[in-house]
């Protein structure tokens, strides 16, 4: 199996001993990118990570499994629940003492990650996956209160070249 390396920047430290040790120089901390045209797989820089930023994940991913109703009706529950979470925390953090705010900030974004790895475990997080074009022209239909229609539609458009 062809492996690909993936750094994730939210636990990148810039420590760049990837820099050192990768053999054909696919990575750089500067813009935090790997090349992943470079990248040939050996799995050098993320031995070589001391944060472990840096994970080795199959060139050529395989195709999500099928979803049942129940799943897609859940999951789009659940997303919806963490929606108007994150749009009630939003407000809060508007007002009130300032610990109060930076509380509510931090609901916001763990409200914000939750629903994402809610998405992603049901496997809708590649926007170039049909599944996930699909669930986003669902979504829009009847969208919840504060969903991010504007961003949706950019991503529908950038990845269907105009087809709605």
């Amino acid at each position: 199996m062809k492996w690909k390396a993936v750094r994730n920047l939210r636990l990148c430290t810039k420590d760049c001993l990837c820099l050192y040790v990768c053999p054909v120089g696919a990575t750089d901390t500067e813009d935090s990118i790997i090349d992943v045209d470079k990248c040939t797989g050996c799995g050098d820089c993320a031995a070589a990570c001391p944060s472990k930023a840096i994970s080795m994940i199959p060139a050529e991913m395989p195709l999500p499994q099928e979803k049942k109703d129940e799943v897609l009706t859940g999951m789009r529950a659940l997303l919806e629940a963490k929606s108007r979470e994150r749009l009630l925390a939003s407000a809060l953090s508007e007002e009130g003492p300032d610990g109060k705010r930076r509380l509510m900030r931090a609901l916001e974004k763990s409200f914000r990650l939750s629903g994402e790895d809610i998405a992603r475990e049901a496997g809708f997080m590649l926007p170039q996956q049909e599944e996930s074009l699909n669930l986003l022209e669902s979504i829009l239909d009847n969208p919840p209160q504060g969903f991010p229609e504007d961003s949706a539609r950019a991503i529908l458009s950038s990845f269907r070249k105009g087809d709605r």
